[in-house]
């Protein structure tokens, strides 16, 4: 049997190709592929898969997730995850990022009951289930997203609603093709009210991983407008640049391409998509100020996933239709033909003039200096 995929060439103009199933398309021309990758019973979800890079050189097929969270349901976030995660590696993908708090989700619209000086009821019980909701790392989640990647055999860079002990931390994970659990980065600056739930991450927590498809780091939504943060990932040599966000606005896009520009690196960002009905309806949860504006139907986060080359080419995306699979073909060539004109590191920087200090040491409330200590008085 065939599938009939439409190819976009232009924006007004389309054509049809078939393809065997797990048959690779290939065209001589950069092309967009919308490909349906869930049953006619579920909400659609498309993958776009740009498949015009140079074949001569070395390439990853890179995925950004766009996808809505299961609110309040971990397990089933998890199961959607490794859905997705599926549909990616069958389009050949090698690396594939999901957006911020994907898993334990993004609180929008939540007020948590807070207002100066006060604390409601209902807030606090907010509170008890969105951190009902977070993972432990390491914890039984940790280990079954390894096991995803491992059995895929993708990177995976994960967004995370992070739990330890009562604090919450937005997170993003990282996992090797082979199973392997790499590290995290901790947000280190929670935006506005996000700082009542979450707390921040601190320099021990900026990782970039080299690894076969390239090295991998991630930054969280406006932290990646913070030129500081960026300059020490560059400093460690990022390539492949992953911005997982809850951002959507047209803003967002300039910010995506100027990283990759500054950088000379690739950049990842991926969004959820969520209406309103993706989220508990009222008065189990509440978009404060605007619920009684809102249907079952109503866009609460319009993507806006978007993959960008080092020398600032839109690849794939910005997709603002719904849940997408978004994916590219990324030639690491690109970025010594971007490093040519600028190494914002290198030969482009003046450090005589100005320079960088990263504390990278993790910064605990509490020191002990014996094991025996430390576990009697951990508060986990």
């Amino acid at each position: 049997m065939q599938a009939s995929v439409p190819v976009l060439s232009s924006p007004h103009h389309s054509q049809t190709i078939s393809t065997a199933p797990g048959q690779t398309l290939s065209t001589q021309t950069k092309r967009m592929a919308l490909v349906s990758t869930v049953p006619p019973s579920e909400s659609p979800i498309f993958a776009e898969v740009d498949m015009g890079s140079d074949s001569s050189a070395t390439t990853v097929r890179a995925t950004v997730v766009q996808a809505s969270t299961v609110f309040y349901d971990t397990p089933a976030t998890l199961d959607k995850a490794e859905r997705l995660l599926a549909e990616a590696a069958g389009y050949g993908s090698q690396l594939v990022v999901f957006p911020e708090a994907f898993i334990g989700g993004y609180p929008r619209g939540s007020s948590f009951g807070a207002s100066i000086g006060n604390r409601t009821a209902k807030g606090r019980e907010d509170f008890r289930k969105y951190h009902a909701s977070a993972i432990d790392v390491p914890g039984p989640e940790i280990d079954r997203l390894a096991a995803m990647a491992g059995k895929y055999k993708v990177y995976l860079v994960m967004g995370v609603i992070e739990r330890e002990g009562y604090t919450l931390y937005c997170t993003v994970l990282f996992f090797d093709s082979q199973g392997k659990y790499m590290g995290k980065h901790r947000k280190v600056m929670p935006t506005a009210v996000e700082r009542i739930v979450w707390g921040f991450g601190d320099g021990s927590t900026i990782p970039v991983f080299e690894t076969p498809v390239g090295k991998i780091g991630a930054a969280i939504c406006w932290e990646n407008r913070m030129p500081l943060l960026r300059t020490a990932m560059y400093g460690k040599g990022i390539e492949i640049y992953c911005a997982p966000t809850a951002d959507s606005r047209d803003t967002w896009q300039a910010s995506m391409t100027h990283i990759a520009l500054e950088g000379g690196c690739f950049v990842l960002s991926a969004n959820q998509f969520c209406r309103r009905k993706d989220y508990p309806p009222p008065p189990e949860y509440v978009f404060s100020g605007m619920e009684e504006d809102l249907t079952p139907d109503s866009v609460v986060c319009a993507g806006g996933s978007v993959i960008i080359s080092p020398l600032g080419a839109v690849l794939a995306g910005p997709n603002y239709d719904g849940e997408a699979l978004i994916s590219a073909d990324l030639d690491l060539g690109e970025i010594a033909r971007a490093k040519f004109d600028f190494d914002v590191v290198g030969h482009y920087s003046r450090p005589e003039v100005l320079s960088l200090t990263v504390r990278d040491h993790p910064t605990n409330a509490v020191m002990f200096t014996s094991a025996s200590a430390k576990t009697e008085g951990s508060h986990r």
